[in-house]
């Protein structure tokens, strides 16, 4: 079984890490995380960040940046912080679009965003919410954006915002082979939303995690949980220990 490491999306604890950063840190990686993803416009300097890591000896996994941070007149900046922190995946985690020829139009772009970041050895990628499964003139933006994007653009599928969408999970990512070198898991149930632990929820992880070690091209795991059910470090400990119940 090919081995792929677990990270956190630190949206996740977001209220914890910015009261106490390097506390958190160290508490997700006593928890047994080898990674984090951090997400939105860095609260502290790319140095910052950067120590962190080495102090806890946790990998950023990836990074989630508004589509403005990876324009012309931002985008040095984000390559910067990214390279300063070890990153590899810059992913963009919702574009504004509503139209078919729209998100065409972001797809194009964000081939271009991704070849310039390729010479820096980095990789940009979408990350999926319910309302991108939405029929739209009988097909879905997802699609639109997926099929005209170049395989060096990351699908980072969000398995509970694909259910909530009423995404068929396995289907979706059958249609891309390849290209899901990050994935969040993130538990989602027809009857209780975003309640669940994973494991507790309808997404099918066995059929997932097959497809990740054999199709997927997949390198990080990346464990998403953002219901107040539970407190945020409590939560992301039992879908920790429960995801690696389920890989066994």
């Amino acid at each position: 079984m090919t081995y792929i490491p677990v990270g956190l999306e630190m949206y996740s604890v977001r209220k914890e890490f910015a009261a106490n950063p390097y506390a958190t840190m160290k508490a997700v990686k006593a928890m047994g995380y080898e990674g984090v993803e951090f997400a939105g416009p860095p609260a502290w300097g790319a140095d910052f960040y950067a120590a962190l890591l080495k102090e806890t000896g946790l990998v950023c996994c990836g990074w989630h940046t508004p589509w403005e941070s990876l324009q012309p007149e931002k985008i040095a900046d984000t390559i910067r912080l990214n390279l300063t922190v070890g990153n590899k995946y810059v992913i963009v985690p919702g574009i504004k679009a509503s139209t078919h020829a729209d998100w065409l139009e972001k797809a194009i772009a964000m081939n271009g965003i991704a070849d310039q970041l390729a010479v820096y050895g980095l990789r940009c990628g979408y990350h999926n919410h319910a309302q991108d499964f939405a029929l739209l003139d009988g097909k879905t933006t997802w699609d639109t954006f997926m099929s005209n994007t170049s395989d060096r653009v990351v699908m980072q599928l969000d398995t509970g915002n694909a259910l909530a969408g009423n995404a068929n999970i396995m289907q979706t990512l059958n249609d891309y082979p390849g290209r899901c070198q990050t994935i969040h898991l993130k538990p989602y149930s027809r009857a209780k939303g975003y309640e669940p632990l994973i494991g507790e929820d309808d997404c099918p992880w066995k059929d997932i995690f097959a497809f990740c070690q054999t199709k997927g091209n997949t390198e990080w795991y990346i464990i998403e949980y953002e219901c107040p059910a539970y407190p945020a470090l409590e939560a992301v400990e039992k879908c920790l220990a429960a995801t690696r119940k389920l890989l066994q």
